[in-house]
């Protein structure tokens, strides 16, 4: 009798403009055990080939081009069901709504707890 495969290791896509940012959440996720594929934009993301093989995204929703927000859209039109966390540094009346409204599993403002952030993708890979 042969023992079951091990479980894939979940794979995390991040999208953010903000290079340190980027990087700071890449090591972030990696040291959790998860692979991580960065992006500098929701453009760069949906030209990938890594975004069929993601189980989840960290999309910040302020960036030059496609918002992640606008992104979140692109996805869905597409038929591709990924949960997104969506993270932000503005405060702006109704853009957490509008997040939500478009597909977001949950909205981060920055800056943001690591742990909360790790809560968010348990959940969403659950």
């Amino acid at each position: 009798m042969s023992s079951p495969a091990p479980a894939p290791i979940p794979r995390i896509a991040i999208v953010d403009d903000d290079d340190s940012m980027r990087q700071a959440l890449v090591a972030l996720i990696r040291s959790l055990g998860f692979q991580a594929s960065a992006f500098g934009s929701a453009e760069e993301f949906l030209a990938a080939p890594a975004l069929q093989q993601a189980d989840c995204l960290v999309t910040d929703i302020q960036m030059p081009g496609l918002s992640g927000i606008e992104l979140k859209r692109k996805l869905t039109e597409r038929g591709i069901a990924l949960p997104v966390i969506m993270i932000t540094a503005r405060a702006e009346a109704g853009l957490e709504e509008k997040a939500m409204a478009s597909g977001a599993l949950f909205v981060l403002r920055k800056p943001f707890e690591a742990d909360v952030l790790v809560n968010c993708i348990e959940q969403a890979l659950a």
